[in-house]
């Protein structure tokens, strides 16, 4: 195969520096798709040798001058520039492209596997068509992007493809949860699903108390601002200041809610934050 290539370059190599004779041409087709056959023409008589080189193909044959050249689907199933030469007392070349056929499948990519609620412009896909043979398809082509979450109205997005891509971004939507984004084209679709999660804790309140083993302190349940409960684990911080110095609890969410048992001696402030977000104030007096 690497030998017929060589031999193929080689002579197309001469045939730019030949003047092709005027009564040996050959024509073929501006462009071609992949994997149907097509037909190129000849003139002139008598015998000449034919070369074929283009994208995992290279081979050569004997034909006849004034006959077609026929040439199977299976020696064009790449997309790519393909050259053919005819050489008999002197070369003749030429190229044509071969194109991707009908799409048959779609490769789906989607940004970010997890997201948070109501962030603008946080989510993507990018939907790329193939045919049969895996070859990219370059044409304009509509691709429909389905956007279903659940509890809300599923969101259309309708992209022409360019140089092969088609491809959204969007926010995210409001309520925690699965996402299905589908792209179709045709009769073909691919499908992915990424979580929508929580965002920023907002609107932090907590209450608390002293009891004998000590002050003992809460959050309300922890949401963002849309009202998304906060996963648990989340960190909250709750910060005591009085008489005697400061001190810092980190407590995880549990159940939607942040604990914490802490053993300070009389009037206490206490304040709670999570990341950068400030809840309200607390004073605590000292021993009931």
């Amino acid at each position: 195969m690497r030998k017929l290539r060589l031999i193929a370059i080689a002579a197309f190599s001469l045939a730019s520096l030949l003047l092709p004779c005027s009564a040996q041409k050959l024509v073929t087709p501006v462009s071609a798709i992949a994997g149907e056959d097509i037909t190129i023409s000849t003139t002139g008589t008598g015998k000449a040798t034919f070369y074929l080189s283009g994208p995992g193909v290279a081979n050569k044959r004997d034909v006849t001058l004034g006959d077609e050249i026929h040439l199977a689907g299976t020696d064009l199933k790449i997309a790519g520039a393909y050259v053919v030469i005819l050489c008999a007392d002197s070369c003749h070349g030429s190229t044509f492209y071969v194109k991707g056929s009908k799409p048959t499948s779609l490769a789906l990519l989607v940004h970010p596997s997890r997201v948070p609620v109501a962030q603008s412009d946080a989510v993507s896909g990018v939907a790329i068509p193939f045919d049969r043979f895996r070859n990219m398809v370059l044409e304009p082509v509509q691709v429909n992007f389905q956007l279903t979450a659940a509890n809300s109205a599923p969101v259309s997005h309708q992209i022409r493809s360019q140089n092969g891509i088609a491809w959204f971004r969007t926010a995210s939507e409001k309520k925690a949860g699965k996402l299905q984004i589908t792209a179709t084209l045709d009769s073909v679709s691919s499908a992915r699903v990424l979580q929508q999660v929580a965002s920023d804790p907002c609107n932090l309140r907590i209450k608390g108390q002293r009891t004998a083993k000590g002050i003992e302190l809460e959050t309300e349940p922890v949401k963002d601002c849309s009202g998304n409960p906060v996963p648990d684990g989340t960190i909250v911080t709750f910060n005591l200041s009085g008489e005697n110095g400061k001190t810092t609890v980190d407590a995880p969410i549990k159940q939607g809610i942040a604990r914490a048992r802490i053993q300070a001696q009389g009037p206490q402030s206490v304040t709670v934050a999570s990341g950068v977000v400030m809840g309200n104030e607390l004073r605590i007096g000292g021993q009931p």
